[in-house]
Parts: structure tokens; sequence; C-alpha cells
């Protein structure tokens, strides 16, 4: 696992996972980056919203669109705290998502380089370049802490 340096967009996703966390959600956080400028924001909040699919990439990719006035984020980059899930990994590839940066691993429901494998499948109509490790410490220690809390 390569050492990267936390970035200003890691570290804009690492606040929304704080923030989402002390509001009682899993702390996970999202931004969207274009032309090197935070367009969009957002942590999880199925239990706020009510909606299962209120995950944090969804909900920046969604303010995203809106901020662009389109549902292509060509040349957009996503910083997400958490390796994405298979429903995230499908929203970032439809949306066609240029550079993916996510920090931890989730080696059980994560689907970019592990479960699903999103973007290594053959259907898959848009293929992201993926970086990881970037904040990975700081966003594990987050999730632990907030689990651990609940346990």
């Amino acid at each position: 696992m390569a050492t990267w340096p936390l970035s200003s967009a890691m570290r804009a996703a690492l606040d929304q996972a704080r923030t989402g966390g002390e509001t009682g959600e899993v702390p996970v956080g999202a931004v969207v980056v274009k032309d090197g400028r935070v367009i969009a924001s957002a942590h999880n909040a199925p239990r706020a919203l009510r909606d299962p699919t209120a995950h944090a990439e969804l909900l920046a990719i969604r303010a995203a669109a809106q901020a662009m006035g389109t549902e292509r984020l060509d040349g957009c980059e996503l910083w997400v705290t958490l390796e994405p899930c298979a429903m995230c990994a499908g929203a970032i590839a439809h949306a066609r998502i240029a550079r993916l940066y996510y920090a931890a691993p989730d080696p059980k429901g994560g689907a970019v380089e592990h479960g699903a494998r999103v973007f290594a499948q053959a259907q898959c109509l848009h293929r992201p370049e993926v970086y990881s490790g970037m904040g990975e410490a700081e966003a594990a220690e987050l999730l632990r802490g907030f689990f651990a809390a609940r346990r």
C-alpha cells in the first residue's frame, strides 16, 4: 500500500465523514472535484433521510450533477473515505467520473478492489482511474471508533 500525501479534497471528505459520524451516521464522506475545485460534498445520510441509497458518494454525485446541470460528470474526480460498494460503483460508472480516490479499503462491502470488482466486469460501461490509500489510517480510525462506541 502506497503512502499518499493528504490532499485538500481528501481532507474535505474526511471532514464530511466526521460530520456524518457526529450525527449518528456511519462516518463516510465524499467530495466531487472539477478542475481542482470542490463542487459537491456529502456524508452518509440513510438514517436522516430514511433512504437506504443515501450513501455519501450518491449524495455527492447527485449534488454535482445538479451543480453542473448534467448527468455526466466528465472530467470530475470523486474523493471518498471508504471503498465504494457495488451500488456506488455503479453510479460512479454511470456518472462517468474520471478518477476515483478512496481512503480505506472495505473487504466486506467494497466493490472496487474487493467483492464484485464492478469496474473489472466486462459489462461495466465506464472505468474510472482508481487510486486508494490517501487518508486510509484516519478514515479507518473514524470507522473503528464509530462502531466501537456502538458495541
